[in-house]
């Protein structure tokens, strides 16, 4: 089968915002992460810091995690949060944008906001811990002294994030139908089996 869409989470320092660059690049096809939040932020009135700063919130209070897992619980899409309100924005961007045709989708739970939609691969990009960091500090250009921290805090705010949101475990493997590690296959070789699977 030939996939449509692409979607990925990943692992800080795993180097998937490039792979999917890269991707989008080599397939012809629009790549979307920032862009999302550019978005949601323009139709909304307000800033992508401050819907940053909404998912900093919503990814580390209790209170906010307890509404949306009942929410989740009871199937109820209405949300009162602003945190809510934005990520239902931002699930609604996506759709619209898959309306346009092929993409590659980094981050923002796409792998839910499309989880009707036929031919989407879902991918998790993930890889060693000295490889993360090796590109922490050499590529994002993170002090060493603090690319461990900054790599946790990151991937702890992930891991909330899509499972306050989607209900499910974001380091869950059944949750993928493919799991790559950039350290052992490199950019290169990650993009090449991703182009691949979208007949590219």
């Amino acid at each position: 089968m030939k996939y449509k869409y692409i979607t990925i989470e990943r692992e800080y320092g795993s180097g998937a915002t490039r792979i999917a660059e890269e991707l989008g690049k080599k397939c012809g096809i629009p790549c979307y992460g920032e862009e999302i939040l550019e978005i949601v932020a323009k139709e909304n009135g307000t800033t992508v810091d401050r819907i940053e700063q909404y998912e900093e919130h919503a990814s580390g209070s209790f209170i906010y995690s307890i509404y949306m897992m009942s929410k989740l619980t009871q199937g109820e899409a209405d949300l009162s949060t602003r945190e809510g309100d934005l990520h239902l924005a931002e699930q609604k961007v996506i759709r619209r944008l898959a309306g346009e045709g092929s993409a590659v989708f980094i981050g923002h739970c796409a792998d839910s906001a499309l989880e009707d939609r036929q031919g989407v691969l879902r991918v998790f990009i993930k890889s060693d811990h000295d490889d993360k960091i090796s590109r922490c500090i050499k590529e994002y250009g993170i002090p060493e002294r603090d690319a461990e921290t900054v790599a946790r805090r990151f991937d702890r705010k992930r891991a909330n994030y899509y499972q306050i949101n989607t209900g499910l475990k974001w380091h869950d493997e059944r949750n993928y139908d493919i799991i790559l590690d950039s350290g052992k296959l490199g950019i290169d070789g990650c993009v090449a089996a991703l182009s691949g699977l979208l007949g590219k």
